[in-house]
């Protein structure tokens, strides 16, 4: 058995009874998949639902869900009710992690809320990760000494499906800091991302300064855009952008932090 496994499963024992926040992205489905083999019956798995997660990504969790044999919790989310977090302040996401964790502690009933953060993330941009800190949120991960790698590894080892999904993040984080998050302007990320996805691309950010659409996708898949230039041009200016462009740096995760973490 794989060591980092061994590890992971003996910081489960050690924490039950707990609650996955679980999101399907690779980490939390991993974190899910051996919670469910190690502590069965002393574990369960929440889902936050809101206008922050797209319903392409929303029905993938239930999938993963389903492969993995977990019953899944869909607790309704509604941060777009909270002022301050729609602002969009530089800890945007320092508030929505005080939310969700206070969200999940009305669910715990005993229980040690557990989320799929690793080691690769603690040396990124993470401002909610400290206030997960504060509002009692464990990392099993992190406990055990893996990385994003290793989860990926371990996923792979397992036979999961999803070992090699590509990383996503919420929808509020296409936004510029300082510019205020709506439910429009999530509506139009969503459906810009789900019609760029469905032209083949493997990864990709739709980010939106005003009224300029500014696309990611990895630098191999840039002929691709050229390729299809005119239809995405078009769906575009449909959605209500004046300039529809291209990232030459490429895709890369959190481009909206890159001037926060250099600071």
């Amino acid at each position: 058995m794989n060591d980092q496994k061994q590890q992971l499963q003996a910081v489960l024992r050690a924490q039950a009874p707990l609650i996955i926040s679980f999101s399907g992205g690779v980490d939390s489905s991993v974190l899910a998949a051996v919670a469910a083999e190690t502590i069965p019956g002393s574990v369960r798995f929440v889902l936050l639902d809101s206008p922050l997660l797209s319903r392409n990504a929303c029905d993938d969790a239930l999938r993963i869900a389903e492969e993995i044999g977990i019953d899944l919790e869909i607790v309704p989310f509604p941060i777009l009710e909270h002022k301050q977090f729609c602002e969009n302040p530089v800890d945007r996401c320092a508030l929505c992690k005080q939310a969700s964790s206070r969200t999940l502690q009305e669910l715990a009933d005993g229980a040690t809320i557990a989320d799929g953060a690793n080691l690769s993330d603690l040396g990124e941009y993470r401002p909610g990760l400290a206030v997960s800190d504060e509002e009692g949120i464990i990392h099993p991960f992190i406990k055990a000494g893996v990385d994003k790698n290793g989860i990926r590894e371990l996923a792979r080892e397992c036979r999961l499906s999803f070992w090699n999904k590509p990383s996503n993040a919420c929808l509020a984080t296409r936004i510029p800091y300082g510019e205020r998050i709506t439910r429009e302007k999530l509506g139009v990320i969503e459906e810009g991302e789900e019609f760029l996805s469905e032209i083949g691309f493997s990864q990709l950010r739709l980010r939106v300064h005003g009224d300029i659409a500014r696309i990611e996708v990895l630098k191999e898949e840039f002929d691709l855009v050229l390729k299809y230039r005119e239809e995405i041009v078009a769906t575009g200016k449909k959605l209500g952008f004046l300039y529809v462009t291209l990232d030459l740096s490429g895709f890369r995760s959190g481009s909206m932090d890159e001037k926060h973490s250099s600071d």
